[in-house]
């Protein structure tokens, strides 16, 4: 049986997901295909547990999804853990005992406050699949480190969601999420082993079995699958919405996406963020954008007619969170810089945002004393 479990964390994006399977015949939603998907919540968990995943969705309709199984933390969801998970589910299960088939992460990536890879790994057994569905660029490498022989897939999703309040989804808009197994992050270089291409094998295996279940029985017709080096060209393009708006709306005063696009300055700076995104990646990533990805004036077109959205970064500021700084912003300028490239933009972004952050910070550890 297939078993997916995932630990969810707070909003949409602040979440874990580990995806299992155990004896290799059950299910989660669809147990007739075999397969079973289970949540390790936290904040969420109480809710979760008592009354599962209210989700309030544009393209599915209003339903309630019953994980297999909850647990409160990770340590409870470690295969033969003496932990017992207790939920309201169909039916109370303790972790697979040949270990997880799927572990998804969908965490808000914050490698400058967690060695996420780290807390995962008792739950990583040598037939563990991982599956990143982060924002920004450069998040795989520390799981690839951590895990040299494990297959890992990296995804990017676009969708307009957020969790309204513990343990109920709002999907507002769109569902699509694009796959792409991960070796080195710039396809299979020169001198790799046989071992490293059987790994990124494995790799596109788990996502072609993952994308025929999200298509085939989770009805997401927009599922995408592709090679490694399309799936880092995707993370970069989607910089151009996450490095442009996100840190603009912090350093606006709270302004949404479309809400920038009405202020002519604003509108020149996010446009201008974008053209330096367009012009970098190419250099970083050895090949243009394909001409069918959104170029930064589509991207601009499409953003306006999104009125009301907020995005996640400036929802983090406003809670007091720490913000995605690292992967959106830090990354994409070191890793550039190592090919040759600069970024002005996006490193003023970065130096402006972190210094804000450090600040407040600052400030509430002494209020504390």
């Amino acid at each position: 049986m297939s078993r997916l479990s995932l630990d969810e964390t707070g909003p949409v994006k602040t979440g874990w997901a580990v995806a299992a399977t155990s004896p290799r015949s059950e299910s989660a939603r669809k147990p007739s295909q075999n397969v079973y998907t289970s949540l390790t919540a936290r904040s969420n968990y109480s809710a979760i547990a008592a009354s599962g995943v209210a989700l309030q969705t544009h393209s599915f309709g209003n339903y309630t999804f019953w994980p297999y199984a909850v647990f409160p933390s990770i340590s409870a969801a470690v295969p033969n853990s003496l932990t017992p998970s207790t939920n309201h589910a169909p039916s109370s299960q303790t972790p697979p005992r040949h270990g997880w088939d799927y572990i998804i992460v969908t965490t808000k990536a914050l490698p400058d406050r967690s060695d996420d890879a780290a807390l995962i790994a008792p739950l990583v057994s040598a037939n563990s699949c991982i599956v990143l569905i982060q924002n920004g660029v450069g998040v795989e490498e520390p799981y690839r480190k951590r895990f040299p022989q494990n297959p890992i897939v990296s995804a990017v999703t676009v969708i307009s969601a957020e969790q309204i309040k513990n343990g109920v989804i709002r999907q507002n808009r769109w569902t699509r999420i694009s796959l792409g197994p991960y070796g080195t992050g710039l396809a299979t270089p020169p001198g790799s082993t046989a071992k490293s291409a059987e790994v990124v094998q494995r790799g596109y295996e788990c996502m072609e079995r993952l994308a025929h279940w999200w298509n085939e029985y989770g009805s997401i017709r927009d599922v995408e699958t592709h090679t490694e080096l399309e799936l880092q060209t995707i993370r970069w393009h989607k910089l151009c919405i996450n490095a442009a708006f996100n840190p603009t709306s912090v350093l606006s005063g709270g302004r949404g996406n479309a809400d920038q696009l009405t202020d002519p300055e604003l509108r020149e700076h996010v446009t201008g963020i974008m053209r330096e995104i367009w012009s970098a990646a190419p250099k970083v990533l050895g090949k243009p954008f394909p001409d069918n990805l959104a170029t930064p004036d589509r991207i601009i077109r499409s953003t306006e007619r999104n009125t009301g959205a907020r995005p996640s970064m400036l929802l983090d500021w406003e809670a007091g969170r720490p913000m995605e700084l690292e992967v959106i912003l830090g990354n994409p300028v070191r890793i550039a810089r190592a090919a040759g490239v600069e970024m002005p933009k996006l490193q003023s972004l970065y130096a402006l945002l972190r210094s804000m952050q450090k600040v407040r910070e600052d400030k509430k550890a002494k209020e504390k004393l």
